[in-house]
C-alpha cells in the first residue's frame, strides 16, 4: 500500500465525497475512483459506502482512517526530524501525560531548554496510561509521563522525584466535607467517580479491600476536568490527584486526602533502542540536570 494512496483515501474521507476529493487533490474522478478500487482489492474489504451525495466508511475503513492518520503524523515528524541541519538544536518535543501537577517539574526543563535553544517547540498530549504507551509504542510521542511501575522490558526510564497524593474531590456542602481525611469505609455508599483506570491500580483495590463490583461506581472520566463538572453537578465524589482542580475558598469543590495516604510516584519514559532527536537529547540532560538538584 502506498503512502500517496493513504493521501487520497484520507482527502475522500475528509470531503465525504470522491468528487471533491478529486478536486481538492487535483485529480480526476476516474483516476481516483480507480485508485480507491484498487487499495480495496488489494486489501480484500470494502472500505467506502458510495452514495449519491456523500460516501461512508465501513467498520474496516474507520479503522484504516485511524491508522492512516497516525501513519501520516508519523511520516511528517520524521520528514522533520530529517530535515534539520546538524548545526541547529531544533525541532518538536512530543510528551504524553495524565493530569497531574507533575507537568511543572517538565515545564521547568522545557522554559530552561528554550532558552538557550529558542527554536525547540514542545507539545503536551492528555491521556490516560493506556493512550500514552500506545503513542510511546507507535512512535507518535517521545516521551511519556507514567505513574506505578514501568515495564523495563520495553521503556527506558527516569523516575521523577515528585509524587501526587490521592483523595476525593467532593462538593463544600458534602457531608464528608467536614472531614480531615476518608477512608474506604466513608466512600462504601457513596456514588464515587473514577478513573476509568483507577481498579488496574494495585493500590487502589488494597485501599477499597474490595472488588469494584461492590462500590457504587456512577461514572468513569478520562479526564478530571470532566469529573469535576460532574461532582459540581451532584453526580458523586470523584477519587482523583490533589492540585489539579482549583478548590481555594471561591470554589464550589474541596479536596480530601485518603487515609492511609495513598501517594503514586511518577517516571519519565521513552522507548527501548530509540534514537532520540538531538533536542530529544538536550531535553532529557536538561531534566535529569533539575532532578539532580531536586534531591
Amino acid at each position: 500500500m502506498e503512502l500517496r494512496v493513504l493521501q487520497y483515501f484520507l482527502a475522500v474521507t475528509q470531503e465525504q465525497s470522491i468528487s471533491g476529493a478529486a478536486e481538492f487533490l487535483h485529480l480526476s474522478q476516474p483516476t481516483l475512483s480507480r485508485q480507491l478500487k484498487d487499495m480495496e482489492d488489494e486489501l480484500g474489504k470494502q472500505l467506502l459506502i458510495r452514495g449519491n451525495r456523500k460516501v461512508t466508511l465501513t467498520e474496516e475503513g474507520m479503522i484504516l482512517r485511524k491508522r492512516a492518520e497516525e501513519i501520516m503524523e508519523l511520516v511528517r515528524k520524521t520528514e522533520r526530524e530529517i530535515s534539520l541541519s546538524d548545526e541547529m538544536i531544533a525541532g518538536d518535543i512530543y510528551i504524553g501525560a495524565g493530569e497531574t501537577d507533575g507537568i511543572r517539574l517538565l515545564a521547568q526543563a522545557a522554559q530552561k531548554l528554550q532558552y538557550d535553544y529558542p527554536m525547540i517547540h514542545f507539545h503536551i498530549i492528555s491521556g490516560d496510561s493506556t493512550t500514552v504507551t500506545e503513542q510511546l509504542d507507535k512512535g507518535l510521542i517521545d516521551f511519556g509521563l507514567l505513574f506505578g511501575k514501568i515495564d523495563t522490558t520495553k521503556y527506558e526510564f527516569l523516575n521523577v522525584p515528585f509524587k501526587d497524593t490521592w483523595g476525593v474531590l467532593m462538593r463544600r456542602d458534602s457531608p464528608l466535607a467536614l472531614k480531615q481525611s476518608i477512608t474506604a469505609e466513608d466512600l462504601q455508599d457513596k456514588p464515587l467517580i473514577l478513573s476509568r483506570q483507577a481498579f488496574q491500580n494495585q493500590d487502589f483495590q488494597t485501599f477499597f479491600q474490595c472488588d469494584k463490583e461492590k462500590l457504587n461506581i456512577v461514572a468513569t472520566y478520562n479526564l478530571l476536568f470532566n469529573g469535576s463538572i460532574m461532582v459540581e453537578e451532584g453526580m458523586g465524589y470523584a477519587i482523583c490527584f490533589d492540585k489539579i482542580i482549583h478548590t481555594s475558598d471561591n470554589s464550589n469543590l474541596c479536596f480530601k486526602p485518603i487515609e492511609p495516604k495513598l501517594e503514586a510516584t511518577m517516571n519519565i519514559v521513552w522507548k527501548k533502542y530509540q534514537i532520540l532527536t538531538k533536542a530529544a537529547e538536550k531535553f532529557l540532560l536538561k531534566l535529569q540536570e533539575i532532578i539532580s538538584q531536586t534531591k
